[in-house]
């Protein structure tokens, strides 16, 4: 790169609409997750059972259907997502301006992750991807083969030691297990309800709830989180090198994962009945209930992700798919808005106060109009600025290209 060569965001004709897509279903994924901590204290995403609403009839089947089909598998596709990003953006460790590009717009990334999470919302991930990102940088030089052994071993690691421990409890004397149960839990009903007033009082309070479910969930990034993320990051990378996410792979490897994740859905929803059937008890009645959401989430995102590469392969489904790709082209700004929306709505003060009312039915009524209104208003958007972007490409069309790290 010469000095008066300037980097620039890549044009649309150079995307891969594949990335696009995934990403727009990741934004759209999580947002499906975290309605329910919009919407009550954190207590409740924890610990479902906690829920101003019982979790029975409709109000279990709602639950039933994120933790199946939602919790856990968009963020992990965001997170291999945002690998690819640093790669896009920061190029190999011997490029040293994109490097220094890259270090620039996640410091800019980490200065947002703080206004989001404390101004705006507690469970903002944008500090975690920021901090994870500036560790990940240095190994996006690796070779693929490395990168996706190293990551599986620090995501199956991360599993057994998450599952080992309430195996062994199940063996522990009673006493020993109520203790350590009750050490694990985040609250009870009083501690529910004491959250929903406070939110529902006003900004002040809002603000100061809000405020301490944040630091609760930078004690967990930075304890048990960000190994995780950071390793999803790095199998991204792996991916992206090998062509498997911009649909080089061979079809029949897509879909030996379709079949392989739609085995992993299979298991997880029984254990998700299983859950609701003994109304989340603690430890598990039978050892190899956790196991399925433990070990089966990764190839469930896998199968997903396949599903939508084959499905771009089919001229009509490109076209059905393209509002999908604008709303991942704005992945930054989707995740932004739906945070602005969901407080708008729930929080006291600023917004219509409707914290601790809304149902997991409630809820999925309003994540599906959110959903409506971003597909429609991010090709609305992109049309607008398309005559900006024919307006100077000429004068930008001897410059490299880049991609943003949400983008």
């Amino acid at each position: 790169m010469t000095d008066n060569q300037i980097l620039r965001p890549v044009a649309a004709s150079e995307r891969h609409m594949s990335l696009d897509v995934l990403r727009g279903l990741g934004v759209m994924g999580i947002l499906a997750v975290n309605a329910v901590a919009f919407a009550m204290p954190m207590e409740v995403y924890m610990t479902p059972n906690l829920s101003p609403f019982p979790l029975t009839g409709a109000e279990g089947e709602a639950w039933w259907a994120v933790q199946t089909f939602f919790h856990f598998k968009f963020v992990t596709l965001f997170s291999m997502l945002f690998g690819v990003s640093i790669l896009l953006v920061g190029g190999e460790r011997s490029d040293k301006p994109r490097g220094a590009l890259l270090r620039r717009r996640l410091g800019w990334l980490l200065v947002f992750g703080l206004i989001h999470g404390l101004l705006i919302w507690f469970g903002d991930i944008l500090l975690l991807y920021a901090v994870t990102g500036f560790v990940v940088l240095l190994f996006r030089s690796w070779k693929p083969r490395t990168l996706f052994i190293v990551s599986i071993i620090v995501i199956l690691l991360g599993s057994a030691l998450a599952v080992l421990p309430m195996m062994a409890l199940q063996h522990a004397p009673p006493e020993t297990r109520a203790e350590v149960l009750a050490q694990m839990a985040m609250g009870g009903p009083a501690e529910v309800a004491r959250a929903i007033a406070l939110v529902k009082s006003g900004l002040a309070g809002a603000m100061a709830e809000n405020t301490e479910a944040w630091i609760k969930v930078q004690v967990m990034s930075v304890t048990i989180i960000i190994w995780r993320t950071g390793a999803l990051m790095m199998l991204g990378m792996a991916l992206y090198k090998w062509g498997f996410l911009t649909g080089r792979a061979p079809t029949w490897v897509y879909g030996a994962l379709v079949v392989v994740g739609a085995a992993g859905l299979w298991v997880t929803g029984l254990e998700s009945r299983e859950k609701l059937a003994i109304n989340f008890a603690q430890p598990r009645s039978n050892g190899e209930l956790q196991l399925g959401f433990e070990f089966l989430t990764l190839p469930i995102t896998l199968g997903y992700a396949s599903l939508a590469i084959l499905l771009l392969k089919l001229d009509i489904a490109r076209k059905l798919l393209n509002p999908l790709a604008r709303l991942g082209q704005m992945a930054f700004t989707n995740y932004i808005t739906q945070s602005i929306i969901m407080t708008t709505i729930f929080w006291g003060g600023r917004g219509l106060g409707y914290f601790g009312d809304a149902s997991r039915v409630d809820l999925w009524m309003i994540v599906a109009a959110i959903w409506v209104l971003q597909l429609i208003w991010s090709p609305l958007w992109q049309g607008a600025g398309a005559g900006v972007e024919r307006a100077t490409r000429a004068a930008q069309s001897h410059r490299p290209q880049t991609r943003g790290l949400w983008s």
